[in-house]
């Protein structure tokens, strides 16, 4: 209810009351003949008010429960938020850690090829035709396994 946001709770507390005490009031003026006349409407009136106010109570009880809920899950919200920096921090070290083997894991390999393959930079086979080292493709399928 958008109105709860506007006014203060006393208003609502207020309404409730006027309506008890009109109802109450209108039973009272029966007795009194004078004013005996206006005891239905005042009574009536009264009625109106007090389901008015009760009904703007139980909307200002809902409020403040939804309010308590948005509360308890902002609260759990913020835990899980650090909780996820934490994990974020440790899976941004495992990638660092993943990056820097694979760096020097390739490293590792561009050394090897240098040193073992440029033995066979001189071979050709005839027809223009060279072989492939076995070195090479060990080489090779060495590059594509996962880092151990």
């Amino acid at each position: 209810m958008w109105i709860l946001s506007f006014l203060p709770d006393w208003i609502f507390h207020a309404i409730v009351i006027a309506g008890l005490v009109a109802v109450i009031v209108g039973t009272f003026l029966k007795s009194m003949p004078i004013i005996n006349n206006y005891s239905l409407p005042i009574k009536v009136i009264g009625y109106i008010v007090l389901a008015l106010g009760i009904f703007l109570e139980g909307g200002l009880n809902n409020e403040k429960v939804w309010q308590a809920r948005v509360k308890e899950v902002e609260e759990k919200l913020a835990i899980a938020e650090a909780k996820s920096k934490e994990e974020n921090v440790k899976i941004e070290t495992k990638i660092i850690t993943k990056t820097q083997v694979i760096k020097t894991r390739g490293k590792d390999i561009v050394k090897y090829v240098d040193r073992e393959i440029v033995k066979y930079d001189t071979k050709f086979a005839p027809g223009g035709i060279c072989e492939i080292p076995k070195e090479f493709i060990k080489a090779h399928n060495d590059a594509a396994e996962e880092p151990k």
